[in-house]
């Protein structure tokens, strides 16, 4: 049996669609090159693939219905790089001008994308709260997304402001509202969320963004950590983070020099004096639990309007498995909207 199924906090639901499905731990390597082979064997391929049945299989038209919402699909050419990158768009209907989520979605900035069938199915929900949803497929460190380049940090995170930046200049054909537009994200995108808006800050362009909502992230680049014992107790309940691979495949070097926008754990007071309202969510049963509330804390000791949830009784980004709990999924999605909305 799992750690997942033998945990007595974690909600019945979650149990019943994960069942004994979990992602193995993995030795530590010594380079990105490494890493890089390991991720193209047939075993690891394999892995993959597994995985990505395993999020197709928590996809329902009825947690996540296309009714009312249009979809279709964005690019936009990123900076410095001139790499072109796709934004799956996502909104109701109509002509409406609507507050905007820009969503950059997890995968340890290494692998995933916007296009698999749960990111979709987590954007329609989201969508469905009244809002326009951009969800940035960024270039990934070790897999690729739709871009088929894969690059090291910080190459991800230039595609993710290169988009901000053209979705805030493109906002009338979109038909959104330029002044209600939040980063977003999970785990691994929760990071990109948070260097985005560090980027913003340090470059004097925060004012194109409204707020930061960021779930589970994915920041310390040190797993197990001294300062966060979720990083030991919840180890191995869906994930297993007690490996090098993905700090070797985004950016050791940038971990050696706590580069906070590679790692945001690192940010300092003013690093992060002037951020927008940010929103920090965590999971009770998450590895990565405590490093999300140490940053929470950061927030509010550097003066940001900052608050906090925890969502006990789960698991790592259960939100993006909505077949898991679906009211659960909407409740964040509405959340998420609501700071689109509101700034709060």
């Amino acid at each position: 049996m799992t750690k997942l199924l033998n945990d007595p906090r974690i909600d019945p639901r979650i149990k019943a669609v994960f069942g004994d499905y979990y992602q193995p731990a993995g030795d530590n390597m010594s380079c990105r090159e490494d890493v890089l082979a390991l991720m193209n064997t047939p075993e690891v391929l394999a892995a993959l693939a597994k995985d990505s049945e395993f999020c197709r299989g928590t996809v329902s038209e009825e947690v996540a219905p296309y009714e009312g919402l249009t979809a279709r699909t964005l690019t936009f050419i990123s900076s410095p790089d001139n790499n072109e990158i796709n934004i799956h768009y996502i909104r109701p209907e109509g002509d409406e001008i609507l507050p905007c989520v820009y969503y950059m979605h997890g995968g340890g900035m290494s692998v995933l994308s916007a296009y698999d069938d749960n990111y979709q199915a987590w954007g329609r929900i989201i969508a469905s709260q009244g809002v326009a949803v951009a969800m940035v497929d960024f270039r990934n460190c070790l897999v690729p997304s739709s871009a088929p380049q894969v690059a090291p940090f910080p190459a991800g995170l230039n595609d993710c402001v290169s988009g901000l930046l053209w979705v805030s200049e493109h906002a009338a054909d979109l038909k959104i509202d330029p002044n209600r537009i939040i980063l977003a994200g999970e785990s691994g995108g929760g990071n990109l969320a948070l260097a985005t808006g560090l980027k913003l800050n340090r470059d004097g362009r925060i004012g194109l963004i409204r707020g930061i909502y960021s779930l589970c992230p994915f920041i310390a680049g040190q797993w197990p950590h001294p300062d966060h014992p979720s990083s030991i107790e919840n180890e191995g309940i869906f994930i297993s983070i007690g490996h090098n691979r993905m700090v070797l495949g985004y950016g050791i070097e940038a971990l050696d020099q706590k580069n906070p926008l590679a790692w945001p754990i690192f940010a300092s007071e003013q690093d992060l004096k002037g951020l927008p309202q940010t929103v920090i969510s965590v999971n009770e049963c998450d590895p990565l639990r405590d490093e999300g509330i140490a940053f929470y804390r950061k927030l509010l000791a550097a003066g940001v309007p900052a608050r906090c949830r925890s969502l006990i009784g789960t698991t790592h980004a259960v939100e993006i498995f909505p077949r898991c709990a679906p009211d659960i999924s909407a409740n964040t999605a509405n959340d998420i909207a609501y700071l689109a909305r509101t700034g709060r």
